[in-house]
C-alpha cells in the first residue's frame, strides 16, 4: 500500500505513460519501455491495464479533468481576457521546457494509427480547449476589453493554432521560446493598452 506521500503503482504507471506519450508517442513506447521506467513486471501492468488502448484512455481522461481544473483556476484568478490569454499559453507551453509536447498535439500527430476511442477522446480534448478559449474572449467582448466584430470561433482556432505549433517548433529546435502574450492579443484585435501590459 502506497504512503500519502507516495504515488501508488497506478498512479506512476499513468505518470511514466504521459510522459512517454508526450516525448515517444503512443505507438513508439510498449509495455516493456514502461516496465523498465517505473521498475516493475510487465504483467504488474497488465493487472492494472489489460490493454494499452486502457492505458492511453486512463492517462487522458485524467489529464483532461486536470486541464479542466487549470482553466477553472486561470478565470478565479485572473481578471481580464490578456490575463487569462497569457496564464493559458503559460500553462499549455510548460511541458515543452521539460521536452515534451503538449498530449493534445501528441495524439494528434498519431491519430490515424490511435485506437478509435482514443481518437474520440482526442477530438473531445480539443473541443474542451476550444470552447473555453471561445467563453474567455466572449467575455472579453461582453466586458469591452475587445472588439465586438471578432469571430470568437474562428479566434479561438487560430490561438490554439498557434500553440500548437510553436509548440512542435520549440520542441524541435530544443530552444524553449516564449510565446508573445501580445501576438495573442493582437489576433483577436487588441493593439492598444492592454497589449503593452504583457
Amino acid at each position: 500500500m502506497s504512503s500519502p506521500t507516495q504515488p501508488s503503482t497506478r498512479e506512476s504507471l499513468m505518470r511514466t505513460a504521459e510522459v512517454l506519450l508526450r516525448s515517444k508517442g503512443y505507438s513508439a513506447f510498449s509495455y516493456a519501455d514502461l516496465a523498465e521506467a517505473v521498475g516493475i513486471r510487465k504483467a504488474s501492468i497488465h493487472h492494472h491495464f489489460p490493454a494499452k488502448e486502457d492505458l492511453g484512455l486512463a492517462v487522458v481522461q485524467a489529464y483532461v479533468e486536470q486541464m479542466v481544473q487549470a482553466y477553472d483556476d486561470i478565470c478565479r484568478r485572473q481578471q481580464s481576457v490578456g490575463e487569462r490569454l497569457e496564464a493559458f499559453a503559460s500553462w499549455f507551453m510548460a511541458g515543452v521546457k521539460e521536452g515534451r509536447l503538449p498530449l493534445c498535439g501528441a495524439l494528434a500527430a498519431e491519430m490515424s494509427v490511435l485506437p478509435e476511442r482514443l481518437q474520440q477522446l482526442t477530438r473531445h480534448f480539443f473541443r474542451i480547449q476550444l470552447q473555453w478559449l471561445k467563453r474567455v474572449l466572449a467575455k472579453g467582448v461582453a466586458d469591452g476589453q475587445i472588439p465586438a466584430d471578432i469571430s470568437t470561433e474562428a479566434s479561438s482556432r487560430q490561438i490554439l493554432s498557434l500553440l500548437e505549433g510553436a509548440s512542435f517548433i520549440d520542441w524541435a529546435l530544443d530552444d524553449h521560446k516564449a510565446v508573445d502574450a501580445r501576438v495573442l492579443l493582437r489576433m483577436v484585435g487588441v493593439f492598444g493598452e492592454e497589449c503593452t501590459r504583457h
